[in-house]
């Protein structure tokens, strides 16, 4: 298939409406404040380079999922942006397109970025197909970033309870890392001993992840936490952001956290405090 550059398109048009309305505005933010209503035209104006179709309606007369996607695909390996409209379209066909995605994701070949674009749109049309997939890349995770596994998670949030059994399983053979990042959507669902009892060890053993455990503990609702966020909320050596986590998850726990001070040798709060 053709795949058709419509943001250059859409860069001609933009360049030639300036020319005749520019006069139109006292300053540049002004303009910039009409593009959304520059760029919903260009959307609803036939056009010669697609045969007198609007490109807001171009993808619409697709029905064909898996060409859809191949199409997608193209767009992608040509280095060419790959359309808004051609995303929704393939969205707007939902579980069609389930099949067809899930072979791009798991495409040996397949760059980040079309996995990436396979991810959203997996979770767009509420597919649980790759629901192992995705918690085998938690399981794997190392240090750093990772924004394919950021978007799995996110995936595997958005799957709501139909994911929360098959996460309780993977957590105990997970990486560090991947125990940590399934902990964030496994404290939504509080009442698993083996869930608490990881979120607790890691936090004694993950120094630079307090505060995000200290948040996973007090959606976890167990008040045996409280000794340990009470003590670490208290230590002088405990910084100021990390502070303000700890005491909101103690007080989600119905405890009342120690008084600190803090000063100008903590950045944060010098931060903080210039702000008010």
């Amino acid at each position: 298939m053709r795949c058709i550059n419509f943001d250059k398109e859409f860069e001609r048009y933009l360049s030639v409406w300036m020319k005749e309305h520019a006069k139109e505005y006292k300053n540049y933010d002004e303009m910039e404040a009409a593009m959304p209503d520059v760029y919903a035209d260009f959307l609803d104006t036939p056009v010669n380079w697609l045969g007198g179709a609007k490109p807001g309606e171009y993808f619409s007369q697709f029905d064909n999922a898996h060409q859809l996607v191949n199409w997608m695909e193209d767009y992608f390996k040509q280095r060419i942006p790959a359309p808004d409209m051609l995303l929704n379209r393939i969205a707007e066909l939902g579980l069609a397109a389930e099949e067809s995605l899930m072979n791009l994701l798991k495409k040996e070949k397949a760059t980040q970025e079309i996995k990436m674009a396979a991810i959203t749109l997996l979770r767009e049309i509420e597919s649980v197909a790759p629901l192992e997939y995705y918690i085998g890349l938690q399981a794997i995770r190392e240090e750093g970033e990772d924004e394919l596994a950021d978007n799995a998670l996110d995936s595997l949030a958005s799957m709501g309870e139909q994911a929360v059994d098959a996460m309780r399983k993977a957590l105990p053979l997970a990486s560090p890392n991947g125990q940590e990042a399934l902990l964030t959507v496994l404290s939504d669902y509080p009442g698993d001993e083996d869930v608490f009892q990881t979120a607790l060890r890691l936090f004694h053993e993950r120094r630079e992840s307090v505060a995000i455990l200290a948040d996973c503990l007090g959606k976890l609702g167990d008040e045996r936490a409280l000794p340990a966020l009470m003590a670490l909320a208290a230590s002088e050596e405990t910084p100021y952001l990390d502070y303000i986590e700890l005491r909101s998850a103690i007080e989600a726990l119905g405890g009342e956290a120690p008084e600190r001070s803090f000063d100008a040798e903590d950045p944060a709060y010098e931060a903080m405090r210039s702000m008010q």
